[in-house]
């Protein structure tokens, strides 16, 4: 598969993350290194990669790592040697003893971290409470970073049912959505991941890269989205790697059919301070 010009090869990572960091940093890795061997340019991993269990616990704090961390050097040493961009969540420390911030981190080849986001809204639904134990993000101006070229921009999990999150994103110019998640299963939470992840291309005109876990806790699923709600590439309930092609020249071909971000008459605003 080659890529037209203005466009990249993008692919989504699953896997079911667990207590042992050593063995969560060697499965990234080796997907960034099967996903490169594909062709791809970014490889998309999901929400708590560097360490997670079901519940969160005090299992979350003892593990969290600043950005300094090993997490983002072996992410860092991994785009490096494969040179491509890499994307994963990980447990990051904060200065509150008993809580930790649920970062996303971007690094790029030869230049370490290029972008990072706090997950803004957390998951206190569906009979969990993650505020227990985690610090939201600020409200502040998105990071986005570019991939040849591709502006791309960053949430996590749960914000995918804020459409305001990606619509903020897509305003500050990106193209391409990247949702790292730990989509728990239950009933309709397959139906609800694929629903939100397609309206959120579609409402927007963008492409949305979706990375979850595996069950059995996720629910599984990655996948990869087109502006006109096409799924492009996804996975199962296995671990794997899906690669997909995101153009600039489909995104400009659909925004002149549908030029919905064009004609809106609202805008979006913070409900409260950051």
């Amino acid at each position: 598969m080659s890529e037209a010009p203005d466009s990249i090869l993008v692919a989504v990572a699953q896997f079911a993350p667990t207590d042992d960091p050593v063995h969560n940093r060697d499965l990234v890795t080796a997907f960034v290194a099967v996903a490169a061997a594909r062709g791809a340019r970014l490889v998309v991993f999901p929400e708590y990669s560097s360490y997670f269990v079901h519940p969160l616990g005090e299992g979350f704090v003892r593990n969290a790592e600043g950005l300094d961390g090993e997490f983002v050097g072996t992410l860092a040493r991994a785009a490096d040697e494969h040179g491509v961009f890499v994307v994963a969540g990980l447990v990051e420390r904060v200065p509150e003893a008993d809580r930790f911030s649920n970062t996303l981190v971007a690094v790029a080849p030869s230049a370490g971290i290029v972008a990072t986001y706090r997950k803004q809204h957390l998951y206190d639904a569906f009979g969990a409470r993650e505020s227990d134990w985690v610090v939201p993000g600020g409200l502040g101006e998105p990071q986005t970073f570019e991939v040849d070229g591709v502006p791309v921009g960053m949430q996590t999990c749960y914000d995918i049912r804020f459409p305001e999150v990606t619509r903020t994103l897509a305003d500050a110019g990106a193209e391409l959505i990247l949702v790292p998640a730990e989509w728990v299963r239950g009933p309709l939470k397959e139906h609800h991941w694929r629903t939100l992840v397609t309206a959120r291309a579609i409402e927007n005109t963008v492409y949305v890269a979706a990375a979850d876990h595996a069950p059995p806790i996720g629910v599984g699923t990655s996948l990869i989205v087109d502006p006109m709600g096409v799924a492009l590439a996804a996975i199962g309930e296995t671990t794997g790697v899906a690669v997909a092609e995101v153009s600039r020249a489909r995104v400009a071909d659909v925004r002149e059919t549908n030029p919905s971000l064009a004609l809106r008459r609202y805008r979006v605003e913070p409900v409260s301070p950051a």
